[in-house]
């Protein structure tokens, strides 16, 4: 196979590290299966981890050598140069395996590999080279993998495939289907698939109209299960349903190419690996909490295709309550939870124009209230100090200070292993970024705490605001309900107005 120049790259680059354990970002499409396939074994063994069971079986194509798995009841024989495993049994069957039996590790969709369940395999291999290969973007603040991997070696982002041709550029709509996952659980990071099933029922009629109304072309949609995809399928002229018991896969992808089938309606079918450059429409159907799963999804329409100019990707969304659904900003990174949902409808439009329009979203009083409350839970989930300082946590994940004067400090936002790069060029720790804010603040801007200091708006806690606090928000804030503010909330809102980022709603 003739790799692609960044490919050949990556893979001198992963050749040139000294033994260790390292991280590689690829965005979806750009190959990153084709890349770890062509690494040189120099006659040692390969084991490839993967966190999805479908995925175990995905990358054999690639190899022409002797490939085994390790996957519920398939058993690899234990000569193979190659082994493809799941984490779930993998770590199951450790003692059928030596420490020094493979010289390489490939640990697919690798911002899962801080979980226990990888640092027990990890622990009990001794490889030449650990090698993780992830296409999420850079979420420090979410996964810390600074405990597996010494340093990221080389990256590609869905930005950089874009610029360079490699994929082909987003146009988001959100398009609101009705439904209701507030009663839906979390399992394993994901909605329960029964209950969302449930869940699901009765939107099929939207979805189809969704289809009809926006829809641009050959259409992927990807619907939650096999009831579910033929429902919608039977709503659509010429659809086709594709399931894991469809048989004539092939053919209907080959007609769907040809423009003999406009739609098919597929049920975590074509989630990773399925080469469709026809697609000129995902339709997001299937509601998900992974950002791993969810950009898998959207990359099936992200090959370039004479004529298509974009993909449309249509996201169906409805009400979610707390649970973090995954939608087109997650695709950069974005943290869109502090948005109100009145706002959420304005991130539609090209995709690398929504950091943009995230960001004026964000600049509302619920948000602003609504970020105190994400930056505490933030900072008790990694277990950092923010000497209480009044930081506001933007959507690409960056924590700003706002002074007085129109002034503000920001730490950028940490990468993959929780390390922030400061102007000097320097990388250090999110603690450690913290820390030097607060020595700022301290030394030289002292005369502003008020604005600062989170201690004085949490010292007021739930009590009453006072007229004045209301009277000042209702004349800067037009339209706002300023109806059951507590102090503590109102001096939120006026600290923001007053500093150093100052905008209007």
């Amino acid at each position: 196979m003739e790799l692609r120049p960044y490919q050949q790259e990556c893979i001198d680059t992963i050749e040139a590290q000294p033994p260790g354990a390292y991280l590689v970002q690829m965005a979806t499409g750009l190959g990153k299966t084709v890349t770890f396939a062509n690494l040189p074994r120099h006659g040692e063994r390969m084991l490839i981890l993967s966190h999805r069971e479908e995925l175990v079986e995905q990358p054999r194509k690639y190899f022409d050598c002797s490939y085994g798995v390790e996957r519920a009841s398939q058993r690899s024989e234990g000569w193979e140069e190659v082994v493809s495993a799941s984490i779930q049994t993998m770590v199951r069957r450790l003692d059928k395996f030596g420490p020094y039996d493979f010289g390489t590790i490939i640990c697919d969709e690798a911002h899962h590999a801080a979980a226990k369940t990888y640092r027990d395999i990890f622990d009990h291999f001794q490889p030449l080279k650990l090698i993780g290969f992830t296409a999420t973007p850079n979420r420090g603040d979410k996964v810390r993998l600074d405990t597996v991997f010494s340093k990221i070696i080389f990256q590609r982002d869905l930005r950089w495939g874009i610029k360079n041709g490699y994929l082909c550029d987003i146009f988001c709509k959100r398009i609101d289907i009705g439904y209701d996952l507030t009663a839906v659980h979390t399992r394993r990071g994901d909605y329960a698939p029964g209950e969302l099933d449930e869940a699901m029922d009765g939107t099929a009629d939207a979805i189809a109209q969704a289809y009809r109304e926006h829809a641009v072309g050959a259409t992927l949609i990807f619907a939650v299960s096999v009831r579910h995809a033929g429902e919608i399928a039977s709503k659509i002229p010429g659809a086709a349903v594709v399931t894991g018991e469809t048989k004539d896969r092939a053919a209907i992808i080959q007609a769907f190419t040809e423009g003999r089938i406009p739609c098919i309606v597929n049920c975590m079918v074509f989630t990773e690996g399925t080469d469709i450059p026809r697609v000129e429409t995902v339709i997001v159907a299937r509601p998900t909490q992974s950002e791993s799963l969810y950009a898998q999804m959207v990359g099936r329409g992200l090959r370039l295709w004479l004529g298509k100019e974009k993909l449309v990707l249509i996201d169906c969304v409805g009400v979610t309550g707390k649970a973090n659904l995954c939608t087109a900003p997650s695709l950069l990174g974005l943290d869109v939870s502090a948005i109100p949902a009145r706002k959420m409808k304005d991130l539609e439009g090209d995709l690398f124009d929504l950091p943009v329009k995230a960001a004026a979203a964000s600049d509302c009083p619920e948000s602003w209230i609504r970020n105190v409350e994400i930056v505490d839970l933030w900072a008790r989930e990694q277990s950092y100090n923010t000497h209480d300082i009044n930081f506001f946590k933007l959507p690409d994940g960056a924590m700003v200070v706002s002074l007085a004067d129109h002034k503000s400090l920001t730490i950028p936002c940490p990468d993959a292993l929780g390390l922030v790069t400061l102007r000097d060029g320097s990388r250090v720790g999110m603690q450690e970024a913290i820390d030097r804010v607060y020595k700022r603040l301290e030394a030289d801007f002292s005369d502003c705490r008020q604005l600062w200091d989170l201690n004085i708006v949490k010292r007021w806690g739930n009590a009453p605001a006072t007229e004045k606090q209301l009277a000042f928000i209702s004349k800067r804030c037009r339209g706002f309900d300023t109806n059951g503010l507590t102090k503590g909330q109102a001096s939120q809102i006026m600290n923001r107005m007053i500093g150093g980022r100052r905008r209007r709603p």
